[in-house]
């Protein structure tokens, strides 16, 4: 029996202007799954991240979470359905510390029992942002404000993580750390939709992935066969 997607995208076409950035794009995030989207600068992988959160709805086509369309709802209506997304660059608020950060992540939420209860579960994945909770997020390493974003994300409890580029800027050792982390929170049952450039780190954790070049999909499969494919591989392993 397949599993359920958790996010599909349909055949949708997105424009800046009047010059189409994605062309036919369709690919589907199976719940409780790692999904990947990998392609090179300038591939479009922003832009259907864009198109996702409704910053740059698409022209045509549909994009669903849980069989309802996103399409043309505001960026706040689509959080409120199940998206969050971790932006590249980690972007904390550097003037509010560890915990006014989180808890701005779970802003939709009323109820304080289960905003102390999410940020539990956040401590639980991250140790170090209970042990530097009342640290101005300004101050900390690069990997903390990752550890902090990715906090922040998951304060919203949503039904698929978007996380753009999460090796971008980092160490190489945070970046393995990083990869850790996402693999982490995907074994408790949180569905992943990771875009990323980084292929060796991202295929080593992903369980199905997709390739952008030019606006288009041009190759999908499991990660072991994207790593077989010929094109991929000369594409991305030299």
């Amino acid at each position: 029996m397949a599993t359920a997607s958790a996010l599909e995208v349909k055949n949708i076409y997105a424009a800046y202007d009047s010059a189409d950035v994605l062309e036919g794009v369709s690919l589907s995030v199976p719940a409780g799954k790692i999904t990947c989207l990998l392609g090179s600068n300038g591939a479009g992988k922003s832009t259907i991240i864009r198109a996702i959160l409704g910053l740059t709805p698409p022209r045509s086509g549909d994009i669903l979470v849980d069989d309802q369309s996103l399409v043309g709802l505001p960026t706040h209506k689509v959080i409120a359905a199940g998206v969050a997304c971790i932006p590249e660059g980690r972007k904390v608020f550097p003037k509010m510390t560890v915990v006014d950060n989180l808890r701005l992540g779970g802003y939709q939420e009323n109820s304080e029992t289960v905003l102390r209860d999410r940020m539990d579960q956040v401590f639980d994945i991250f140790p170090r942002l209970k042990e530097r909770r009342n640290q101005l997020a300004g101050t900390m390493s690069g990997g903390e404000q990752a550890m902090v974003s990715i906090g922040r994300g998951l304060m919203a409890a949503p039904k698929v993580l978007l996380i753009d580029e999460p090796s971008l800027g980092l160490s190489p050792l945070f970046v393995k750390e990083n990869f850790n982390i996402i693999q982490r929170i995907n074994n408790q049952g949180i569905t992943v939709f990771l875009v990323e450039q980084n292929v060796h780190q991202t295929l080593a954790i992903a369980h199905y992935g997709y390739v952008l070049s030019q606006g288009r999909v041009v190759a999908q499969g499991t990660a072991q066969e994207l790593s077989e494919n010929k094109e991929v591989h000369e594409a991305y392993f030299g």
